[in-house]
């Protein structure tokens, strides 16, 4: 996916990378440029919406439980798939 308009990070590496920014899996240096990204780029800023919607929607269902590690691929794979669409 790409907005047309430059950016110092890919849009394609920016939503490939979202749940490690969620999860605060990544570097600062990394975080800082998602971040950056995400505030110029309101295509991405929308499909990062999206995502951090569903996981406060599993995050409310699961309570303190760790999601399975297959519902999360699921997701991840559904949310590809409607990336993809979009």
């Amino acid at each position: 996916m790409s907005c047309g308009n430059p950016h110092e990070t890919d849009c394609s590496e920016v939503l490939d990378e979202v749940y490690l920014y969620l999860d605060l899996e990544c570097a600062d240096e990394r975080r800082d440029l998602i971040r950056t990204h995400l505030d110029e780029c309101s295509p991405c800023l929308a499909e990062y919406g999206i995502e951090q919607e569903v996981k406060a929607l599993v995050a409310r269902c699961c309570g303190n439980e760790t999601a399975p590690a297959e519902l999360l691929a699921r997701l991840r794979s559904k949310l590809t798939e409607l990336r993809t669409d979009v």
